[in-house]
């Protein structure tokens, strides 16, 4: 086992470059996150180092040895970054922390985390028994204090556990729901980082649930908790809550099948979904983000009559301004912002449209025009959203009927996505002038309808696009 983590770190593009410029010096030790996934199997990407001694200076020797590029990371915490200029790997130093590499080993928030090898090779100094916790498949906090020192460890718990598919000990659990209370306090950044790794690992479902086992959801996430108890009407088996969870399970299905969902451009909607975005997620991540927040406008827009239907009139548009709310708290970007909550606003719009099949060309288009840059993962949204009320009371063939619909909404939007609407036949200025209207919402209104009978096929030239603007103006 010792050989093969050897092995797999000293194939890390970041361990080579820390031993090219670091070798000789006895005081670096690689830690955290790359010795754990080493001593695991898995390929290691990005590492950690811990050295006595000036980081900087150790940081820029191992850039220069690499021509990477070196930066401070945080003064607070005495670490650089050093980034290979190309992209493909980075490596943090960190000061070495109390009196040694054991006392710093201590300060550590799990014990899987807590193993050192040092940087020229040698055995793995475990002094809190992070080996065997690999070993038994269990999540251990090193110390009692793990949490009370950084609640931020209370996500990073459920992150971890969810994603190398390790057993929280109860120990561990007690301390967790002891701090729980604070789970929202780390700055939103820091907050952000953690749930976008969960959302986009492997097991983003489990990763939710543990976070609401150690009572740490309400702190992090108010918004999802909230939708707990919260009754829908009779076409739902499941509270908002559960449904939401279900929704982001059948979200990996979907994920998992592209072929059956998506049909003939699944190809295509697999390389949408891992375009990269922002703060650290690719356009699945943020439609995995969207899955677990779509609905979070329900508890305001709840009204149940008399005769005990329920309804969330607007619960579309309240949850959009919440989204964006909540990720202003977190300090996101406004691109992963944005796009969760253009699919919050819109992830209703295409159940309404299957009683209508088949879609005339005009309902087709005033999908893509409303649903913009984000029309691919709306849509997907709206199947794991159908696929949600299997076992519940919409009927089987009713659920059916939606994926074939959005199957063929797919089919049309990832061109649209690709390529883009029609160059338009006409400008605003000269739409204005061949039809006499003034600047304003009117010519607004006529820009949008010679772009609908583009893309429809209507007209197809310049003289029929002056020829429709006058009909449509007469």
């Amino acid at each position: 086992m010792r050989d093969a983590a050897e092995s797999t770190l000293a194939a890390a593009a970041g361990v080579r470059a820390a031993r090219a410029a670091l070798g000789d010096r006895d005081d670096a030790w690689v830690v955290g996150g790359a010795v754990r996934d080493a001593f695991c199997g898995d390929r290691v990407a990005d590492v950690d180092l811990a050295v006595a001694g000036d980081v900087e200076r150790a940081a820029r020797a191992i850039a220069g040895a690499e021509d990477g590029h070196a930066f401070e990371l945080s003064a607070e915490f005495d670490t650089w970054r050093v980034a290979a200029r190309e992209g493909g790997w980075t490596l943090d130093v960190a000061g070495l922390r109390g009196t040694g590499i054991e006392a710093d080993l201590a300060l550590r928030d799990f014990t899987v985390n807590a193993i050192a090898v040092p940087l020229g090779g040698g055995p793995p100094i475990d002094p809190t028994g992070g080996l065997a916790d690999l070993e038994a498949r269990r999540l251990r906090a090193v110390s009692a204090r793990s949490f009370e020192d950084d609640p931020l460890r209370l996500l990073r718990a459920a992150r971890l556990a969810a994603g190398l598919g390790l057993a929280l000990d109860e120990g561990t659990v007690a301390l967790a729901r002891a701090a729980a209370g604070r789970a929202g306090e780390p700055a939103g950044e820091r907050q952000l980082a953690e749930l976008a790794a969960l959302v986009a690992g492997p097991d983003p479902t489990r990763g939710i649930e543990l976070l609401a086992d150690l009572d740490a959801l309400p702190g992090v996430l108010p918004e999802l908790d909230a939708l707990r108890g919260v009754g829908q009407s009779a076409n739902h088996h499941l509270d908002a809550y559960g449904h939401t969870i279900e929704v982001l399970r059948r979200l990996l299905v979907v994920e998992a099948d592209l072929q059956h969902f998506a049909g003939d451009v699944s190809g295509e909607v697999a390389a949408i979904l891992a375009q990269p975005l922002a703060d650290g997620l690719t356009r699945g991540g943020a439609l995995r983000f969207a899955a677990l927040l779509h609905d979070i406008g329900k508890p305001a827009t709840r009204v149940e009559t008399d005769e005990g239907w329920v309804s969330f009139k607007g619960h579309d548009r309240v949850g959009a301004e919440m989204v964006r709310k909540l990720f202003r708290r977190l300090r996101s970007s406004r691109a992963l912002a944005g796009k969760v909550a253009a699919m919050t606003r819109d992830h209703l719009v295409l159940g309404f449209m299957v009683r209508d099949r088949p879609l005339p060309p005009r309902r087709v288009f005033g999908y893509l025009e409303r649903c913009g840059d984000e029309v691919v993962e709306t849509t997907l949204l709206t199947v794991a959203d159908r696929l949600s009320a299997q076992g519940g009371g919409v009927p089987e063939w009713a659920i059916e009927g939606h994926l074939e619909l959005a199957r063929e909404m797919l089919g049309v939007a990832v061109p649209w996505e690709l390529e883009g609407p029609p160059k338009p036949l006409l400008r605003g200025d000269e739409i204005g002038a061949e039809a006499g209207i003034e600047p304003g919402p009117a010519l607004g209104e006529a820009v949008r309808e010679l772009a609908a009978a583009q893309w429809c096929g209507e007209v197809s030239t310049r003289e029929q696009a002056i020829a429709h603007m006058r009909d449509f103006t007469a």
